[in-house]
């Protein structure tokens, strides 16, 4: 796609991109072959782009690629460098040159032609210098603009002790010069006077709730005195300088880092949920150590009593502690007797709506003494699997998890008809096309302001009507503004029952009536006949339903939009007498139409020969579906699976019918006041109507009238007392037909303070009404009892306590992913593994085997056997069998080659067993056991001293404890890497291995990240005209984080499931992203939640192989004859000459470029640091550059001081083993530490008497050390 644009090479992603971004065309692409982490687009813009779009762009293109790092470099044309461009240069200049962050704040750009003046504000110009920022910055604007400038910076040079404490420490280790002074003279602090954000009002709760709530009992003294006044909200606190403050909060944030001259920073972040704080500790290492510091974890409450300052550093007043108590917080408590039960549970799995985990709400529910708590997402049940680990956690047989969704659910029984009555009369006979307007959508409340009317006769227009109406009531502004009718136009209009009477001398005897959206005009009409016992027989057309009928190709069917697809020009809409003329247009169009297509004559044809309408374009209602048993969870998962699958039109939507089909354990609710019944008394529906819709219901629901409160505002109900009336008519309902009533919370988040989060989130959404957040919080007993006491004690214990108690007895405990592993049936695998691999090894190392060998084929055998893994191993190799029967080679991922099963199987081509040769010819074999060798591949060349020839070279020393755990009963995780260009057929073939049905992509489920909560956490702010501090906005950023915001699929991930299963059984399944174009199928749950119970394979697509095909094609050399001991080879890798270039040809000292992996900037200097001769080593140094906290900080500074090599130190999970082992130490012991070590568990589970067994074993001190530091290990097989 040559000089395509962003927009145009990521269409399927337009909503994540900017549209300042949209127009870059690309230049070129970099990227991580191997693992896709890194992604780098170079494009070329016609203006610049701001630097806030560049890092939304990177974090939601990122996070939709599922890439870890996604970069994008700007390039523009030099015409575009100005001074306005400059600050958003050095924006983006930060990522470069860190150490600019700060010094340039309030800094003066002076632009004269080529030569760039910076005047700067804040101290530093000296250590700017020492970075040669005037270089860089004329480098970048090189790089960037191709503009050629030079920079020079005036400024002060005197710089306090702290603030060059703080510069060292932000300079990162690569560009770093050698700069630490001998001494720090005393220097007068100076801070400049910059703005620093004071937060407004509090954002979560009251002052008084945040300050008081808690108890002195037990409290522990951390820093200085105790501290006995009472503290002040933080926002409070925020508002002083210099004086003491005493505030109370919890610990969301830590960061601790030595600085030069053996002093230590050490910050917390603190909230009382009205506010957040930086309390900052800058001290010499020694007195922080005598303080107990390590208490301070997150989640701690403190109380600290210091003063605020202003921090330039931290670009926002800082606490600075003179004493720290931690002061334990009430926890809310239920101190009911009899405790209730809710419900209605949302998670952060309705997606973009609830913020709670089913984790946190599941502990609450325990903790509270609630017997249990329902789960009940917005169309999904991607909740249950944190839910089910939750209530295992607990322990408690008495306490139960019911497993529900809040469904969409349209009336596919009862269809909405376009003919409503019996009317046999000819479609050429009188039809009155009319329409209302209001003060209001409330039937109950609002009254007529005006009706228009035209007559049809032949369907033509022969008559018309219009007459304002006084509703005797004040008419809102909304209103007015849309209708145009004010107080003053209607004062001496006839009223309601005069005007009707009017209207219907117009109309006629028992006319036919119709209407757009008819159900709400003639409801109006129909309460003014009510309320003055008017008799009004009629029948009423619906234009709406005919339109679906007649139009399904528009999305949706409003009149102008319809006006405008049939062609019929402009009209005045929100008046009646205009909404009626051209409704009457759309009428004769549509009727005509059906006329001359379906034959319709009458019109009781309207509902015989007309098109039904799309299921999907049905007015959809929220429905409760609880479990009962685990025949109901398989018919839930039926259900969200079809919703997903077959019915999905912005919502997974379930069709009455198919409800009813599935009903068998499952237990149905009438949900919040968007189900149908609550709809349907809002509708004023006739009484016989609202009881057939309460009879499918299994128990009806009420909620506090605080969550209905919107529609007060949006005139739905005139006021609380209206929205009690409605629960007490449900009450009614219930009593009358002898249904349960439950009273529920319609959870959203768990506690009041955290409605904040929500309210960003639907503010990120475009929600108009986000500053009128319902409390959708979870109650305790008393404050329900509380909420429904206006229905008298014993009612409200009823709805509040004994119904939910009946509902939850009625479900069963049930496991939404079954206990065990349910892997595919092949029958005979157990003796197919045996044959090939005995078969292979013979044809390796001869008849018999040699002992070593036979030895390690034999226990790794009988335990693939015993435990049941022959079968993975035998779909693995029979992937591998077909793929390389196609001409591609198969690369094997993790530490599946640390099975020698594995390599005789042909589903690895890694060799664990210890360096050895072998002869091709005779089968001569020789293995040194000393660990003198990390790798065949690095000894010496040799002929057989039997036949002459040369011997092969082989084994790589790694155990099979690494794979299948120490005694072999870990499930295998078989990854493979197929050619991309062979990878769809690999699927295609597992599909016919196991049958489609049986066969599904593996699920993903993307939530928002740091960066995305941090977005909306800013865009809210702008919209609310507020300023909050950063600790702030990182508090209210962190709620925001983990929240469901769509799904995927993942790249390689194929799920199989066993042939005498169905799907249903483990989980429901739907199409990625919710995408109802796409033909791919995924499972509903992450497939995380699920990767132990059924097969999961990684059939993943990737370069190599592909590179393998043609390299073979083009050289006619097999791959597997090239020798991998090329004493070339590693010296290319440290040397480009080999390859017959310069440094200068190719930009590069080593000749690595083309070698996956080794061909980054990272690796490359990896390689020039550690000097690798030996094969073994660059596996090192594959573990190194994918391992956390193991090259920098540890084995490089090893290296570098000489301490050891390359090829000692540390470098991947096996080595630490095998290590060990030579050393003397016990298997499993050796197994445990390389646990331990890989897991970043070293410095919790190294005990004294641990580490001198190792002394004992004579291991070094470094070795031990640098364990201490890892905290993650790459295994060597893929290495």
């Amino acid at each position: 796609m040559e000089n395509a644009t962003l927009l145009e090479f990521l269409k399927q992603y337009t909503e994540d991109i900017p549209a300042s971004v949209q127009q870059g065309v690309i230049r070129n692409i970099f990227y991580d072959e191997n693992y896709f982490k890194h992604i780098t687009f170079e494009a070329v813009f016609p203006s610049v782009v701001p630097t806030e779009d560049i890092f939304h762009f990177e974090n939601s293109v990122g996070v939709a690629l599922q890439v870890p790092q996604l970069r994008l470099e700007c390039f523009y044309d030099e015409k575009l460098f100005t001074a306005s461009v400059i600050p958003t240069v050095v924006e983006m200049m930060k990522r470069e040159l860190p150490i600019i962050n700060g010094f340039l704040n309030r800094a003066q750009y002076h632009l004269d032609g080529n030569q760039l003046t910076i005047d700067l504000y804040t101290a530093g110009q000296p250590i700017l210098e020492k970075f040669q920022f005037c270089k860089k910055f004329a480098d970048f604007v090189q790089k960037h603009f191709e503009k050629t400038i030079a920079v020079t910076m005036n400024g002060r040079n005197n710089v306090s002790y702290e603030e060059l404490e703080h510069i060292i420490q932000e300079i990162p280790p690569e560009i770093s010069p050698d700069y630490i002074p001998p001494s720090y003279p005393s220097v007068p602090t100076e801070r400049p006077q910059e703005t620093i954000v004071v937060p407004d009002t509090p954002q979560t709760v009251s002052g008084e709730s945040a300050m008081m709530n808690f108890t002195k009992e037990g409290e522990i003294l951390i820093k200085g005195r105790p501290i006995n006044e009472d503290p002040v909200t933080i926002p409070q606190a925020l508002t002083t300088r210099g004086e003491k403050v005493v505030v109370y909060g919890d610990i969301f944030a830590t960061e601790s880092r030595d600085v030069k001259g053996d002093r230590r920073i050490v910050t917390y972040k603190i909230t009382d949920f009205s506010g957040s704080v930086l309390v900052k500790l800058f001290e010499p290492v020694k007195k922080l150590d005598a303080l107990h510091l390590e208490e301070l974890k997150k989640g701690v409450s403190i109380v600290v009593s210091g003063k605020i300052e202003d921090d330039s550093f931290a670009h926002e007043p800082v606490l600075r502690p003179d004493s720290i108590v931690i002061r334990k917080r009430k926890p809310r408590k239920d101190t009911a007797e009899r405790k209730r039960v809710e419900l209605h549970c949302h998670t952060n799995m309705s997606a973009m709506d609830a913020v709670s985990s089913a984790g946190s709400l599941i502990k609450r529910a325990h903790d509270w003494g609630h017997p249990a708590i329902a789960i009940t997402d917005h169309g999904v049940v991607q909740g249950f699997p944190d839910a089910m680990n939750a209530v295992n956690s607990i322990k408690d047989p008495s306490f139960k998890v019911i497993y529900g969704c809040e469904a969409y659910v349209v009336d596919d029984i009862h269809l909405p008809k376009i003919l409503n009555g019996d009317e046999p009369r000819s479609i050429q006979d009188e039809i009155i096309v009319f329409d209302v307007e209001t003060t209001g959508l409330s039937y109950q409340h609002d009254r007529l302001t005006e009706i228009g009317a035209v007559k049809l006769k032949n369907l033509q227009i022969v008559d018309s009507f219009n007459i304002f109406v006084n509703p005797e009531k004040h008419i809102p502004a909304k209103i007015t503004e849309l209708t145009g009718i004010t107080d003053e136009m209607v004062k001496d209009a006839p009223k309601e029952a005069e005007a009707l009477k009017q209207f219907m001398e117009f109309c006629g005897e028992k006319p036919v009536l119709a209407a757009h959206n008819a159900t709400f005009d003639t409801s109006m009409i129909n309460q003014v006949i009510k309320r003055h016992n008017i008799d009004f027989p009629y029948s009423w057309i619906d234009t709406l339903i005919l339109a679906q009928s007649v139009l399904p190709e528009l999305g949706r069917h409003k009149l102008d939009l319809i006006a405008k697809h049939l062609k019929l020009g402009k009209f005045d809409h929100h008046r009646a007498s205009e909404d009626a003329g051209m409704l009457a247009k759309i009428y004769i169009a549509l009727v005509e139409r059906l006329s001359r297509e379906k034959g319709v004559q009458t019109l009781n044809d309207l509902n015989l020969k007309t098109d039904p309408i799309d299921i999907k374009k049905l007015k959809s209602y929220h429905q409760i579906i609880l479990v009962r048993n685990q025949v109901g969870l398989k018919n839930l998962y039926r259900l969200v699976s079809y919703g997903h699958l077959k019915y999905y039109y912005r919502h997974p939507l379930l069709p009455k019918s198919v409800l009813m089909e599935h009903r068998d354990g499952l237990i149905f609710g009438s949900a919040c006041e968007a189900g149908e019944l609550f709809t349907a008394l809002k509708d004023c529906r006739p009484e016989e109507e609202i009881e057939e819709i309460a009879k499918f219901f299994d128990y009806l629901e009420v909620q506090p009238i605080a969550n209905n409160e919107f529609m007060i505002r949006e005139r739905l109900a005139p006021d609380e007392e209206a929205l009690r009336d409605y629960n007490r008519k449900i009450v009614e309902l219930g009593e009358k037909l002898n249904i349960p009533v439950v009273a529920t919370c319609d959870v959203h988040f768990l506690d009041e303070k955290d409605g904040i989060y929500r309210k960003i989130l639907t503010s990120g959404q475009g929600f108009s009404d986000v500053d009128n957040q319902p409390p959708l919080y979870l109650r305790t007993t008393d404050e329900m009892l509380k909420e429904f006491a206006y229905l008298g004690e014993k009612k409200a214990e009823e709805i509040v306590i004994d119904n939910p108690l009946w509902v939850a007895n009625a479900c069963e405990h049930v496991f939404p992913i079954p206990k065990g592993t349910f892997t595919p049936n092949i029958a005979g695998a157990e003796e197919d593994l045996v044959r090939i691999t005995n078969e292979r090894a013979r044809e390796i190392y001869g008849d018999p085997l040699p002992e070593i060998v036979e030895k390690r084929l034999k226990r790794e055998l009988d335990s693939i056997i015993k435990h049941g893994f022959s079968v993975l191993y035998m779909i693995a190799q029979k992937l591998v069998y077909n793929s390389e029967e196609h001409g591609y080679h198969v690369g094997s991922r993790g530490s599946v080659g640390s099975s020698f099963v594995a390599s005789m199987a042909g589903i690895s081509e890694v060799n664990p067993l210890v360096p050895h040769y072998v002869c091709p010819n005779c089968k001569y074999s020789e293995f040194i056991t000393d660990g003198q060798y990390g790798s065949g591949f690095d000894m010496p060349a040799k002929d057989c001293p039997k036949c002459g020839t040369r011997l092969l070279q082989d084994g790589h020393d790694i155990p099979f404890e690494t794979f299948l755990g120490f005694d072999g009963d870990k499930a295998p995780d078989i990854d493979l890497n197929f050619s991309g260009e062979y990878q769809s057929s690999a699927h295609r073939y597992t599909e016919e291995l196991f049958g489609r049905d049986n066969v599904f992509k593996a699920g993903t489920i993307g939530t928002i990240a740091d960066k995305t909560a941090f977005g909306f956490v800013k865009k809210y702010l702008e919209e609310q005209g507020t300023q909050l501090n950063n600790s702030e906005i990182e508090r209210l950023s962190i709620g925001c984080t983990g929240i469901k915001r769509t799904t995927g699929q993942h790249p390689g991930g194929m799920v199989v499931v066993p042939s005498d299963y169905e799907v249903y059984d483990f989980t429901p399944v739907q199409h990625p992203a919710d995408s109802v174009s796409s033909d791919m199928i995924t499972t509903h749950f992450d497939f995380h939640s699920i990767h132990d119970t059924i097969l999961k394979l990684d059939e993943l697509g990737h370069v190599v192989p592909t590179l393998y095909k043609h390299l073979e094609d083009l050289t006619g050399l097999k791959i597997k004859d090239v020798s991998g001991y090329d004493p070339d080879v590693i010296k290319m890798c440290t040397d480009c000459s080999v390859l017959g270039v310069t440094e200068q040809d190719i930009y590069c000292k080593t000749g690595s470029l083309g070698i996956p992996e080794m061909g980054t900037g990272f690796t490359i200097q990896m390689l020039l640091d550690a000097k690798p001769t030996k094969f073994s080593d660059f596996l090192q140094i594959s573990g190194l550059s994918h391992g956390t906290d193991v090259w920098l900080g540890n084995a490089k500074d090893l290296i570098d001081n000489k301490v050891c090599t390359i090829s000692e130190v540390i470098g991947t999970r096996d080595s630490i083993m095998t290590y060990l082992l030579y050393k003397g130490v016990e298997p499993k012991m050796a197994f445990q530490i390389m646990e331990f070590t890989r897991k970043g568990k070293a410095p919790k589970m190294f005990t004294p008497e641990l580490v001198q067994m190792l002394r004992d074993h004579n291991v070094p001190e470094w070795y031990i050390e640098s364990c201490l530091k890892i905290k993650y290990m790459f295994p060597k097989a893929h290495a």
